[in-house]
This record gives structure tokens, sequence and C-alpha cells, in this order.
């Protein structure tokens, strides 16, 4: 079973984190494109961390919010 997700976001930066691990030194780097970082394990290559960069103006309007990963969501337990 993964690990639960946390959401954090961060008004003076206005930055959304998404985790399910907190961040390390060791984590790979990579941006998935429309000021979407995400960071990686570096032993499997999983998504640990996705940040999302100017995330208030994402909620302005009707538009509709898409990250660029999937997910496979559970119920925790």
């Amino acid at each position: 079973m993964g690990d639960k997700l946390r959401f954090e976001y961060v008004r003076a930066g206005d930055v959304l984190f998404i985790s399910t691990a907190p961040p390390y030194p060791e984590q790979m780097t990579e941006a998935l494109g429309d000021d979407v970082i995400a960071r990686l394990n570096p032993t499997t290559g999983d998504i640990e961390n996705v940040e999302v960069l100017f995330f208030s103006t994402r909620l302005s309007g009707n538009k509709l919010f898409e990250l660029p990963v999937t997910a496979d969501l559970r119920r925790a337990v």
C-alpha cells in the first residue's frame, strides 16, 4: 500500500506541495512542464513530491486543473 498524500500550500511563494515523503537531498528533480516540478526517489524513480508553482492563478476562473502525473488512489488504513 502507498503512502498517504500530504498537501501544503505556501502562500508567500504561491506553491502547492503534494508529498508522500519529506524532501531529502538525494531526491532527483525533474520539471514536468507548466511550472510543475517532481522530486523523484533516486533508487526507484517514483515521484515522492510534486510542487505546483503559481498555484493560486490556476484556480482563477472555471478552468480545469490537471497534473501531468497519474495516481492510484485508495483509502488509507
